[in-house]
Protein backbone atom coordinates (compact mmCIF):
# COMPACT_ATOMS: atom_id res chain seq x y z
CA UNK A 1 0.00 0.00 0.00
CA UNK A 2 1.29 3.28 -1.23
CA UNK A 3 0.95 5.63 1.75
CA UNK A 4 -0.81 9.52 1.06
CA UNK A 5 1.96 11.94 1.55
CA UNK A 6 0.18 14.58 4.17
CA UNK A 7 0.99 18.89 3.92
CA UNK A 8 3.12 19.60 6.80
CA UNK A 9 1.47 21.33 9.30
CA UNK A 10 2.84 24.79 10.32
CA UNK A 11 3.49 24.60 13.94
CA UNK A 12 1.49 27.64 15.21
CA UNK A 13 1.94 27.14 19.23
CA UNK A 14 5.72 26.23 18.73
CA UNK A 15 6.30 29.54 16.87
CA UNK A 16 3.86 31.73 18.96
CA UNK A 17 5.00 30.63 22.00
CA UNK A 18 9.10 31.23 20.54
CA UNK A 19 8.24 34.61 19.15
CA UNK A 20 6.60 35.63 22.67
CA UNK A 21 9.48 34.45 24.85
CA UNK A 22 12.22 36.46 22.63
CA UNK A 23 9.48 39.40 22.89
CA UNK A 24 9.77 39.00 27.01
CA UNK A 25 13.40 38.94 26.88
CA UNK A 26 13.67 41.94 24.55
CA UNK A 27 11.25 43.97 27.14
CA UNK A 28 13.53 42.63 30.19
CA UNK A 29 16.33 44.18 28.17
CA UNK A 30 14.82 47.23 27.69
CA UNK A 31 12.94 47.64 31.29
CA UNK A 32 16.68 46.89 32.65
CA UNK A 33 17.96 49.86 31.17
CA UNK A 34 15.68 52.21 32.32
CA UNK A 35 16.48 53.96 35.78
CA UNK A 36 12.77 53.40 36.79
CA UNK A 37 10.16 50.14 35.55
CA UNK A 38 7.95 52.50 33.20
CA UNK A 39 4.23 51.14 33.25
CA UNK A 40 3.97 52.34 29.84
CA UNK A 41 6.69 50.35 28.17
CA UNK A 42 5.33 47.13 30.02
CA UNK A 43 1.78 47.96 29.02
CA UNK A 44 2.78 48.23 25.24
CA UNK A 45 4.44 44.83 25.00
CA UNK A 46 1.53 42.27 26.83
CA UNK A 47 -0.96 44.67 24.75
CA UNK A 48 1.29 43.36 21.37
CA UNK A 49 2.18 39.68 22.94
CA UNK A 50 -1.86 39.75 23.33
CA UNK A 51 -2.51 40.79 19.83
CA UNK A 52 -1.07 38.49 18.63
CA UNK A 53 -2.42 35.72 20.35
CA UNK A 54 -5.89 36.86 19.61
CA UNK A 55 -4.81 36.77 16.24
CA UNK A 56 -4.00 33.75 15.43
CA UNK A 57 -6.54 32.14 17.93
CA UNK A 58 -9.66 34.36 15.70
CA UNK A 59 -7.77 33.10 12.29
CA UNK A 60 -7.43 29.86 13.54
CA UNK A 61 -10.69 29.70 14.40
CA UNK A 62 -12.35 31.13 11.31
CA UNK A 63 -10.65 29.64 8.50
CA UNK A 64 -9.87 26.24 10.43
CA UNK A 65 -6.24 25.52 9.73
CA UNK A 66 -3.20 27.09 11.10
CA UNK A 67 -1.33 27.94 8.07
CA UNK A 68 -0.34 31.52 9.47
CA UNK A 69 3.77 31.42 8.22
CA UNK A 70 3.62 34.79 6.52
CA UNK A 71 1.62 36.49 9.77
CA UNK A 72 4.14 35.16 12.01
CA UNK A 73 7.05 36.45 10.33
CA UNK A 74 5.36 39.95 10.39
CA UNK A 75 4.92 39.65 13.91
CA UNK A 76 8.18 38.72 14.69
CA UNK A 77 9.86 41.57 12.42
CA UNK A 78 7.08 44.13 13.90
CA UNK A 79 8.29 42.84 17.40
CA UNK A 80 11.93 43.85 16.63
CA UNK A 81 10.60 47.43 15.51
CA UNK A 82 8.51 48.03 18.66
CA UNK A 83 12.05 46.92 20.86
CA UNK A 84 13.80 49.36 18.85
CA UNK A 85 11.13 52.19 19.48
CA UNK A 86 10.80 51.45 23.27
CA UNK A 87 14.18 51.77 23.51
CA UNK A 88 14.15 55.96 22.82
CA UNK A 89 11.37 56.49 24.85
CA UNK A 90 7.54 55.65 25.59
CA UNK A 91 5.91 57.69 23.22
CA UNK A 92 7.54 55.95 20.24
CA UNK A 93 6.75 52.67 22.36
CA UNK A 94 2.93 52.86 21.77
CA UNK A 95 2.34 54.67 18.34
CA UNK A 96 4.34 52.18 16.62
CA UNK A 97 2.00 49.61 18.64
CA UNK A 98 -0.90 51.71 17.36
CA UNK A 99 0.42 51.50 13.50
CA UNK A 100 0.66 47.67 13.83
CA UNK A 101 -2.65 47.72 15.24
CA UNK A 102 -3.67 49.98 11.67
CA UNK A 103 -1.69 47.51 9.79
CA UNK A 104 -3.32 44.52 10.79
CA UNK A 105 -6.83 46.38 10.16
CA UNK A 106 -5.52 47.69 6.54
CA UNK A 107 -4.23 44.26 6.13
CA UNK A 108 -7.87 42.63 6.47
CA UNK A 109 -9.42 45.02 4.32
CA UNK A 110 -7.28 44.63 1.26
CA UNK A 111 -7.28 40.84 1.78
CA UNK A 112 -11.84 41.72 1.87
CA UNK A 113 -11.58 44.12 -1.37
CA UNK A 114 -9.55 41.61 -3.33
CA UNK A 115 -11.23 37.99 -2.65
CA UNK A 116 -13.42 38.81 -5.85
CA UNK A 117 -11.45 40.02 -8.81
CA UNK A 118 -14.35 41.67 -10.63
CA UNK A 119 -14.80 44.05 -7.39
CA UNK A 120 -11.22 44.93 -7.33
CA UNK A 121 -11.83 45.93 -11.01
CA UNK A 122 -14.46 48.24 -10.54
CA UNK A 123 -11.98 49.60 -7.93
CA UNK A 124 -9.07 50.25 -9.79
CA UNK A 125 -9.89 54.09 -11.12
CA UNK A 126 -10.77 55.38 -7.96
CA UNK A 127 -7.86 54.23 -6.70
CA UNK A 128 -5.75 55.53 -9.71
CA UNK A 129 -7.58 58.75 -8.98
CA UNK A 130 -7.45 59.14 -5.52
CA UNK A 131 -3.30 58.34 -5.16
CA UNK A 132 -2.56 61.26 -7.84
CA UNK A 133 -4.91 63.34 -5.48
CA UNK A 134 -2.66 62.53 -2.30
CA UNK A 135 0.27 62.79 -4.03
CA UNK A 136 -1.14 66.14 -5.49
CA UNK A 137 -2.18 67.79 -2.14
CA UNK A 138 1.57 66.46 -0.51
CA UNK A 139 3.27 68.88 -2.87
CA UNK A 140 0.82 71.16 -1.40
CA UNK A 141 0.57 70.83 2.19
CA UNK A 142 3.77 69.33 2.95
CA UNK A 143 6.98 71.23 4.37
CA UNK A 144 9.98 70.65 3.22
CA UNK A 145 12.02 68.73 5.93
CA UNK A 146 15.82 67.46 5.30
CA UNK A 147 15.34 69.04 1.62
CA UNK A 148 12.37 66.49 0.50
CA UNK A 149 8.81 66.89 1.23
CA UNK A 150 7.28 63.85 2.49
CA UNK A 151 5.32 64.50 5.92
CA UNK A 152 2.15 65.82 5.93
CA UNK A 153 1.98 67.16 9.38
CA UNK A 154 -1.72 66.94 11.16
CA UNK A 155 -1.26 67.85 14.65
CA UNK A 156 -1.14 64.75 16.59
CA UNK A 157 0.77 63.00 14.00
CA UNK A 158 1.93 63.11 10.64
CA UNK A 159 1.71 60.92 7.93
CA UNK A 160 4.07 60.10 4.56
CA UNK A 161 1.70 59.72 1.92
CA UNK A 162 4.54 57.83 -0.63
CA UNK A 163 3.94 54.73 1.67
CA UNK A 164 0.17 54.34 1.32
CA UNK A 165 0.37 55.06 -2.06
CA UNK A 166 2.62 52.34 -2.85
CA UNK A 167 -0.42 49.57 -1.87
CA UNK A 168 -3.01 51.21 -4.56
CA UNK A 169 0.23 51.51 -6.96
CA UNK A 170 0.74 47.67 -7.03
CA UNK A 171 -3.37 47.16 -6.94
CA UNK A 172 -4.06 49.45 -9.68
CA UNK A 173 -0.88 47.29 -11.84
CA UNK A 174 -2.39 44.32 -11.11
CA UNK A 175 -5.77 44.84 -11.71
CA UNK A 176 -5.02 46.79 -14.92
CA UNK A 177 -3.10 44.19 -16.51
CA UNK A 178 -5.22 40.96 -15.12
CA UNK A 179 -6.80 40.30 -18.30
CA UNK A 180 -4.90 39.74 -21.31
CA UNK A 181 -2.16 42.63 -22.08
CA UNK A 182 -3.30 45.00 -24.71
CA UNK A 183 -1.16 48.24 -25.53
CA UNK A 184 -4.21 49.96 -24.35
CA UNK A 185 -4.14 48.78 -20.91
CA UNK A 186 -0.41 49.12 -20.24
CA UNK A 187 -0.43 52.73 -21.65
CA UNK A 188 -3.12 53.87 -19.22
CA UNK A 189 -0.78 51.79 -16.40
CA UNK A 190 2.00 53.86 -17.70
CA UNK A 191 0.57 57.20 -17.66
CA UNK A 192 -0.13 56.59 -13.88
CA UNK A 193 3.24 55.34 -13.36
CA UNK A 194 4.60 58.91 -14.70
CA UNK A 195 1.92 60.79 -12.62
CA UNK A 196 3.30 58.99 -9.50
CA UNK A 197 7.26 58.90 -10.51
CA UNK A 198 6.95 62.29 -11.78
CA UNK A 199 4.98 63.65 -8.33
CA UNK A 200 7.68 61.86 -6.08
CA UNK A 201 10.30 63.81 -8.26
CA UNK A 202 8.96 67.21 -7.23
CA UNK A 203 9.35 65.82 -3.54
CA UNK A 204 12.54 65.40 -4.04
CA UNK A 205 11.97 61.52 -2.42
CA UNK A 206 14.11 59.99 -5.03
CA UNK A 207 14.74 56.91 -2.89
CA UNK A 208 10.81 56.03 -3.10
CA UNK A 209 10.70 57.38 -6.76
CA UNK A 210 13.24 54.53 -7.83
CA UNK A 211 11.11 51.82 -5.69
CA UNK A 212 8.23 52.75 -7.70
CA UNK A 213 10.18 52.59 -10.97
CA UNK A 214 11.39 49.51 -10.18
CA UNK A 215 8.38 47.99 -9.35
CA UNK A 216 6.62 49.16 -12.66
CA UNK A 217 9.64 47.10 -14.57
CA UNK A 218 8.74 44.47 -12.74
CA UNK A 219 4.85 44.48 -13.28
CA UNK A 220 5.33 45.14 -16.85
CA UNK A 221 8.16 42.59 -17.83
CA UNK A 222 5.85 39.80 -15.68
CA UNK A 223 2.64 40.54 -17.77
CA UNK A 224 4.35 41.39 -21.42
CA UNK A 225 8.06 39.77 -21.50
CA UNK A 226 9.33 42.14 -23.78
CA UNK A 227 12.72 42.47 -23.03
CA UNK A 228 13.35 45.07 -25.84
CA UNK A 229 10.48 47.59 -24.62
CA UNK A 230 11.61 46.96 -20.51
CA UNK A 231 15.47 48.14 -21.95
CA UNK A 232 14.03 50.79 -24.07
CA UNK A 233 12.23 52.54 -20.51
CA UNK A 234 15.23 52.00 -18.72
CA UNK A 235 17.14 53.39 -21.52
CA UNK A 236 15.01 56.50 -20.89
CA UNK A 237 14.83 56.53 -17.23
CA UNK A 238 18.87 56.21 -16.73
CA UNK A 239 18.96 59.81 -19.02
CA UNK A 240 16.77 61.49 -17.44
CA UNK A 241 18.97 60.50 -13.58
CA UNK A 242 21.86 61.88 -15.59
CA UNK A 243 20.12 65.43 -16.57
CA UNK A 244 19.07 65.67 -12.71
CA UNK A 245 22.30 65.28 -11.50
CA UNK A 246 24.10 67.73 -14.35
CA UNK A 247 21.37 70.80 -13.13
CA UNK A 248 20.52 69.74 -9.68
CA UNK A 249 23.56 70.37 -7.54
CA UNK A 250 22.58 68.98 -4.44
CA UNK A 251 21.41 65.76 -5.53
CA UNK A 252 24.98 65.17 -7.18
CA UNK A 253 26.68 66.00 -3.52
CA UNK A 254 24.00 63.58 -2.26
CA UNK A 255 25.86 60.69 -4.31
CA UNK A 256 29.41 62.32 -4.13
CA UNK A 257 30.46 60.13 -0.99
CA UNK A 258 28.97 56.73 -2.84
CA UNK A 259 32.43 54.39 -2.63
CA UNK A 260 34.26 57.00 -0.92
CA UNK A 261 32.55 57.28 3.14
CA UNK A 262 36.60 57.06 4.33
CA UNK A 263 37.17 59.92 2.87
CA UNK A 264 34.32 62.08 3.68
CA UNK A 265 34.31 60.92 7.54
CA UNK A 266 33.23 64.29 8.95
CA UNK A 267 30.73 65.10 6.29
CA UNK A 268 28.72 63.18 3.41
CA UNK A 269 30.04 59.98 4.77
CA UNK A 270 29.31 60.45 8.47
CA UNK A 271 26.67 57.77 8.80
CA UNK A 272 28.06 54.91 6.61
CA UNK A 273 31.25 55.11 8.29
CA UNK A 274 29.99 55.35 11.71
CA UNK A 275 27.42 52.53 10.99
CA UNK A 276 30.39 50.22 8.99
CA UNK A 277 32.38 51.07 12.62
CA UNK A 278 29.30 49.96 14.88
CA UNK A 279 28.44 46.99 12.96
CA UNK A 280 31.58 45.56 13.24
CA UNK A 281 32.02 46.39 17.05
CA UNK A 282 28.73 44.73 17.72
CA UNK A 283 30.12 41.10 16.95
CA UNK A 284 27.83 38.42 16.65
CA UNK A 285 25.70 38.89 19.75
CA UNK A 286 25.82 43.08 20.14
CA UNK A 287 26.35 45.05 22.68
CA UNK A 288 23.21 44.50 24.36
CA UNK A 289 19.92 46.86 24.09
CA UNK A 290 20.04 50.39 23.86
CA UNK A 291 24.03 50.28 24.87
CA UNK A 292 24.83 51.31 20.96
CA UNK A 293 26.51 54.09 19.53
CA UNK A 294 24.68 54.13 16.13
CA UNK A 295 21.38 55.43 17.90
CA UNK A 296 23.28 59.21 18.05
CA UNK A 297 23.36 59.56 14.53
CA UNK A 298 20.64 60.86 12.58
CA UNK A 299 17.76 58.99 11.57
CA UNK A 300 18.94 55.66 14.02
CA UNK A 301 15.18 54.51 14.44
CA UNK A 302 14.05 55.13 10.62
CA UNK A 303 16.88 54.66 8.49
CA UNK A 304 19.67 53.13 10.31
CA UNK A 305 17.89 50.94 12.09
CA UNK A 306 19.19 47.57 10.24
CA UNK A 307 23.01 49.22 11.92
CA UNK A 308 21.68 49.56 15.01
CA UNK A 309 20.05 46.02 15.32
CA UNK A 310 23.70 44.59 14.42
CA UNK A 311 25.11 46.43 17.19
CA UNK A 312 22.89 46.15 19.88
CA UNK A 313 21.32 42.36 19.02
CA UNK A 314 23.91 40.87 17.61
CA UNK A 315 24.87 39.84 13.50
CA UNK A 316 22.71 36.48 13.79
CA UNK A 317 19.98 38.81 14.68
CA UNK A 318 20.70 40.98 11.14
CA UNK A 319 21.38 37.88 9.13
CA UNK A 320 18.30 36.25 10.91
CA UNK A 321 15.94 39.71 9.49
CA UNK A 322 17.78 39.38 5.94
CA UNK A 323 16.41 35.45 6.03
CA UNK A 324 12.87 36.46 7.22
CA UNK A 325 12.50 38.86 3.94
CA UNK A 326 14.13 36.08 1.88
CA UNK A 327 11.00 33.61 3.12
CA UNK A 328 8.35 36.24 2.04
CA UNK A 329 10.21 36.14 -1.60
CA UNK A 330 10.28 32.39 -1.91
CA UNK A 331 6.43 32.28 -0.60
CA UNK A 332 5.01 34.64 -3.04
CA UNK A 333 6.94 32.78 -5.74
CA UNK A 334 5.54 29.43 -4.49
CA UNK A 335 1.99 30.94 -3.83
CA UNK A 336 2.15 32.70 -7.26
CA UNK A 337 2.53 29.21 -9.53
CA UNK A 338 -0.66 28.31 -8.08
CA UNK A 339 -2.66 31.29 -7.80
CA UNK A 340 -6.53 31.48 -9.18
CA UNK A 341 -5.95 34.68 -11.02
CA UNK A 342 -3.40 36.57 -13.16
CA UNK A 343 -4.58 39.23 -10.92
CA UNK A 344 -3.30 37.63 -7.05
CA UNK A 345 -0.30 35.94 -9.17
CA UNK A 346 0.91 39.84 -10.62
CA UNK A 347 0.67 41.41 -6.76
CA UNK A 348 2.33 38.78 -4.62
CA UNK A 349 5.18 38.79 -7.26
CA UNK A 350 5.23 42.46 -7.60
CA UNK A 351 4.82 43.31 -3.62
CA UNK A 352 7.37 41.02 -2.70
CA UNK A 353 9.59 42.72 -5.05
CA UNK A 354 8.90 45.54 -3.83
CA UNK A 355 10.00 44.71 -0.42
CA UNK A 356 13.09 43.12 -1.25
CA UNK A 357 14.23 46.47 -3.56
CA UNK A 358 13.78 48.90 -0.38
CA UNK A 359 15.68 46.22 1.81
CA UNK A 360 18.30 46.19 -0.29
CA UNK A 361 18.52 50.05 -0.67
CA UNK A 362 18.47 50.23 3.11
CA UNK A 363 20.53 47.74 4.09
CA UNK A 364 22.93 48.47 0.86
CA UNK A 365 23.33 51.82 1.44
CA UNK A 366 24.50 51.44 5.04
CA UNK A 367 26.87 49.79 4.33
CA UNK A 368 28.11 51.82 1.14
CA UNK A 369 27.49 49.13 -1.69
CA UNK A 370 24.77 51.18 -3.11
CA UNK A 371 24.10 54.62 -2.84
CA UNK A 372 22.29 56.07 0.78
CA UNK A 373 18.99 56.78 -0.58
CA UNK A 374 16.89 57.07 2.89
CA UNK A 375 14.74 54.61 2.89
CA UNK A 376 13.23 52.93 6.00
CA UNK A 377 13.15 48.81 6.61
CA UNK A 378 9.65 47.01 6.17
CA UNK A 379 8.30 46.30 9.35
CA UNK A 380 10.99 47.45 11.39
CA UNK A 381 11.96 50.88 11.28
CA UNK A 382 9.97 53.71 13.04
CA UNK A 383 6.99 54.80 11.39
CA UNK A 384 3.08 54.55 11.26
CA UNK A 385 2.83 55.31 7.25
CA UNK A 386 5.67 52.38 6.77
CA UNK A 387 4.03 49.81 9.20
CA UNK A 388 0.82 50.08 7.04
CA UNK A 389 2.31 49.99 3.92
CA UNK A 390 4.03 47.02 4.63
CA UNK A 391 1.18 44.90 6.36
CA UNK A 392 -0.80 46.01 3.16
CA UNK A 393 1.74 44.60 0.52
CA UNK A 394 1.85 41.28 2.59
CA UNK A 395 -1.95 41.24 2.09
CA UNK A 396 -1.05 40.54 -1.68
CA UNK A 397 0.90 37.60 -1.11
CA UNK A 398 -1.32 36.28 1.19
CA UNK A 399 -4.15 36.17 -1.29
CA UNK A 400 -1.97 34.52 -3.83
CA UNK A 401 -1.94 31.24 -1.23
CA UNK A 402 -5.47 31.00 -0.45
CA UNK A 403 -6.78 27.89 -2.31
CA UNK A 404 -8.66 28.26 -5.81
CA UNK A 405 -12.09 26.65 -4.95
CA UNK A 406 -13.10 26.60 -8.59
CA UNK A 407 -17.31 27.79 -9.21
CA UNK A 408 -19.86 25.17 -8.36
CA UNK A 409 -21.58 23.91 -11.36
CA UNK A 410 -25.35 24.89 -11.76
CA UNK A 411 -27.66 22.55 -10.09
CA UNK A 412 -30.55 23.72 -11.76
CA UNK A 413 -31.42 21.03 -15.25
CA UNK A 414 -30.65 22.35 -18.57
CA UNK A 415 -33.60 24.08 -20.37
CA UNK A 416 -35.17 21.35 -22.85
CA UNK A 417 -37.45 22.28 -26.11
CA UNK A 418 -41.35 21.56 -26.46
CA UNK A 419 -40.28 18.63 -29.24
CA UNK A 420 -37.52 16.90 -26.57
CA UNK A 421 -40.72 16.96 -24.36
CA UNK A 422 -43.49 15.56 -26.08
CA UNK A 423 -41.26 13.13 -27.99
CA UNK A 424 -42.10 9.33 -26.39
CA UNK A 425 -39.32 7.57 -25.12
CA UNK A 426 -37.67 4.85 -26.50
CA UNK A 427 -38.91 1.56 -25.78
CA UNK A 428 -37.34 -0.35 -22.90
CA UNK A 429 -35.69 -3.65 -23.56
CA UNK A 430 -37.82 -6.46 -21.66
CA UNK A 431 -37.06 -10.10 -21.00
CA UNK A 432 -40.07 -11.78 -23.24
CA UNK A 433 -38.30 -10.23 -26.19
CA UNK A 434 -36.02 -12.14 -28.62
CA UNK A 435 -32.72 -11.82 -28.42
CA UNK A 436 -31.66 -9.24 -31.43
CA UNK A 437 -29.38 -11.12 -33.47
CA UNK A 438 -26.04 -9.34 -35.11
CA UNK A 439 -26.35 -8.60 -38.31
CA UNK A 440 -23.03 -9.59 -39.91
CA UNK A 441 -21.94 -6.84 -42.20
CA UNK A 442 -22.80 -7.23 -45.78
CA UNK A 443 -19.95 -8.25 -47.90
CA UNK A 444 -18.53 -5.59 -50.43
CA UNK A 445 -18.61 -6.63 -54.27
CA UNK A 446 -15.54 -7.40 -55.89
CA UNK A 447 -14.54 -4.63 -58.14
CA UNK A 448 -13.69 -5.91 -61.18
CA UNK A 449 -9.68 -4.98 -62.15
CA UNK A 450 -9.83 -3.94 -65.82
CA UNK A 451 -5.71 -3.72 -67.34
CA UNK A 452 -4.10 -0.40 -67.70
CA UNK A 453 -3.65 -0.96 -71.87
CA UNK A 454 -7.83 -1.63 -72.08
CA UNK A 455 -8.66 1.30 -69.55
CA UNK A 456 -6.51 3.74 -71.76
CA UNK A 457 -8.08 2.33 -74.96
CA UNK A 458 -11.78 2.83 -74.05
CA UNK A 459 -10.93 6.34 -72.64
CA UNK A 460 -9.17 7.03 -75.63
CA UNK A 461 -12.19 5.75 -77.89
CA UNK A 462 -15.29 4.94 -76.41
CA UNK A 463 -17.51 5.77 -79.17
CA UNK A 464 -15.46 3.47 -81.92
CA UNK A 465 -17.97 1.00 -84.19
CA UNK A 466 -17.79 -2.70 -83.57
CA UNK A 467 -15.51 -4.67 -85.93
CA UNK A 468 -17.39 -6.89 -88.32
CA UNK A 469 -15.48 -9.96 -89.55
CA UNK A 470 -15.99 -11.22 -93.23
CA UNK A 471 -17.94 -14.10 -93.63
CA UNK A 472 -15.27 -16.44 -95.40
CA UNK A 473 -12.68 -16.30 -92.82
CA UNK A 474 -15.66 -17.36 -90.47
CA UNK A 475 -16.90 -20.09 -92.32
CA UNK A 476 -13.18 -21.61 -92.42
CA UNK A 477 -12.60 -21.53 -88.44
CA UNK A 478 -15.67 -23.09 -88.18
CA UNK A 479 -14.79 -26.19 -90.42
CA UNK A 480 -10.79 -26.85 -88.90
CA UNK A 481 -12.74 -26.02 -85.10
CA UNK A 482 -15.18 -29.25 -86.30
CA UNK A 483 -12.89 -31.35 -87.74
CA UNK A 484 -10.14 -30.57 -84.84
CA UNK A 485 -13.11 -32.30 -82.20
CA UNK A 486 -13.76 -35.42 -84.42
CA UNK A 487 -10.17 -36.60 -83.86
Amino acid sequence: MVKERRQPRFKQITVIILITAFQLLCCVGVLIRQETISAITVYTFLGYIALEWIYMALGTAITGHDYFELEAIAFFLSGIGLTVCATFNDAFAYKQLFAILLGIVVYLAVILLTKDVNVACMLRYPAAIGSILILAANLVLAKSINGTLNWIDLGFFSIQPSELVKVSFIFVGAVSLEKLLSSRSLTKYLIFCIGCVGALFLMKDFGTALIFFFTFILIAFMRSGDVRTIFFICTGALLCAILIFYFKDHVAQRFEAYRHVWEYMDTTGYQQSRALIYISSGGLFGLGIGEGHVRDIYAASTDMVFALICEEFGLILGIAILLCFIGIAFFAIHASRTAGSTFYTIAAVSAAGMMLFQLALNVFGITDILPLTGVTLPFVSRGGSSMICSWGLLAYIRMASAPFVPPEADPRPLPVSKKTRTAKPPAKPTDKQPPVKKQNPPKKAAQKVTPKKQTQKKAQSPSMPPVRIPRETADTSRKSGKGGGAK
